[in-house]
């Protein structure tokens, strides 16, 4: 089986995308593309938020740039290439290319993230940042891949802390 030219990571920060929120949500069966993410839910987001051990955790601006700094400098350290990496408020989307698995890869950028935020702003080793998982999804084509990256780039509203490949991806022919 061929690899995928890359994966398309997005995880979201602690307790700011809950389920049954208003603008609906995905989780482990709602997750394939094309399907359409959950209903609102008011009594399941009220539940899900009563389960809350910590406030919500939201990137301000010095705390998203540390996170972007952080992902290239991973990307960098293992030698994976970063397409496109967009850190929003509540929410991290990457366009990545790297030999192992996108469980991997994001287990890899939240372990540093957190890190590098717990030293650069005296934070709690306890605090939960991240929520547990996110989405991984496999780019096996250069449409799939332009789209990612245009999303990731161009379709989140304003960009924030971002960052752009200086390198054109060039398809294999």
């Amino acid at each position: 089986m061929k690899p995928p030219l890359a994966y398309f990571i997005t995880f979201t920060t602690y307790g700011t995308w809950l389920h049954g929120r208003e603008t609906g949500s995905v989780d482990r069966e709602h997750n394939a593309p094309g399907t359409p993410v959950l209903p609102p839910d008011a009594a399941r987001e009220a539940s899900a938020r009563a389960a809350m051990r910590q406030a919500c955790y939201i990137l301000d601006e010095p705390r998203r740039n540390v996170v972007l700094r952080t992902l290239v400098e991973v990307c960098r350290h293992r030698q994976w290439t970063p397409w496109a990496v967009h850190v929003r408020t509540n929410h991290v989307h990457v366009v990545v290319t790297a030999p192992v698995p996108p469980e991997k890869v994001m287990s890899d950028f939240k372990a540093w993230a957190s890190r590098r935020l717990r030293e650069s702003f005296d934070e709690s080793p306890d605090r939960d940042r991240w929520t547990q998982h996110g989405s991984t999804r496999y780019l096996n084509d250069s449409a799939s891949m332009s789209a990612a990256i245009r999303y990731t780039l161009d379709e989140q509203g304003d960009r924030m802390s971002a960052y752009e490949s200086p390198y054109d991806y060039e398809p294999e022919a």
